[in-house]
């Protein structure tokens, strides 16, 4: 497993700042934030006048370009990641699945987006994840697996982020092994908050009713690995166990107003965890 930190956790400076850190901080990577409004990293619509930067940045901090993530279904959008994913070098574009938690006449247009755009990854020589997210048609293990059998493109992955498995109400550690044949990425970050309990009483819409409030990832520092209720000991363990050797990249959003300082601790503090995680289960 390849350990990297996603840029956006330093979205409130340039792209070398974050690069920089990360690197001091000990990751073997990073994960480029193409997310608009986050920050100001990899941003598509001048992704060529940025290739030569990103490419120059990653050889002077030795970080492997591990992966990029931007949100969108957005056709346009996508096949513009894809085209810088190519020229710059990065292996997995990262996307959000849309659409609305139980709402089945969502269902058919997320899967055909996707099927569509995990076809066009396909011809441009790269791999397109998505990841169970909170509020979305696909946010928990079995929406995860039936998305896993609509689409059959070798250039389709699952991008399992523990946090938002743990808002579903589930154990990530029992999701990342029923889905482990088809993750070919990890955001991750911790979560605090005991949502299982809370998903017990209720279910569909309703579950959104009961946690109304406690369903966000929590303040950055508080995502920060080690911080939270998250099983990541097993989490990682069992990705080991199914030999896994993708990016495992931490995913911190809403630290854009932090200082430099407050940035830098939650990666480094999170890269600790993480590299004890891996020795803990033999990873490393």
């Amino acid at each position: 497993m390849k350990l990297g930190a996603n840029s956006v956790l330093f979205g409130g400076y340039d792209m070398e700042t974050a690069f920089k850190h990360i690197a001091m901080a000990g990751y073997d990577g990073i994960e480029l934030s193409a997310i608009d409004g986050m920050s100001q990293h990899l941003v598509l619509d001048r992704w060529q006048e940025l290739t030569d930067e990103i490419k120059q940045l990653a050889k002077t901090y030795e970080l492997d370009l591990l992966a990029m993530e931007q949100p969108s279904r957005d056709v346009e959008k996508m096949e513009k990641a894809f085209q810088a994913a190519v020229e710059i070098g990065i292996p997995i574009v990262n996307c959000g699945p849309g659409g609305k938690s139980d709402d089945e006449d969502a269902w058919p247009e997320v899967i055909d987006s996707l099927g569509n755009l995990s076809a066009m990854a396909e011809r441009y020589g790269v791999t397109l994840c998505v990841k169970a997210h909170v509020g979305a048609s696909i946010y928990n293990t079995p929406t995860t697996i039936r998305a896993m059998g609509a689409i059959s493109s070798p250039a389709f992955g699952i991008d399992m982020d523990p946090s938002h498995i743990h808002r579903a109400g589930e154990n990530p550690v029992e999701a990342i092994a029923a889905v482990a044949s088809r993750v070919k990425h990890v955001h991750i970050r911790d979560c605090k908050g005991n949502f299982q309990n809370q998903a017990s009483a209720a279910d569909g819409r309703q579950f959104d009713t009961v946690v109304t409030g406690h369903r966000a990832p929590g303040k950055p520092e508080m995502q920060a690995n080690g911080r939270g209720d998250i099983d990541l000991v097993g989490y990682i363990a069992v990705l080991h166990q199914n030999d896994y050797t993708g990016p495992l990249n931490l995913e911190v959003i809403g630290a854009k107003e932090y200082s430099l300082e407050q940035c830098c601790t939650i990666a480094a503090e999170s890269r600790g965890h993480m590299q004890a995680c891996m020795q803990t289960c033999g990873a490393r």
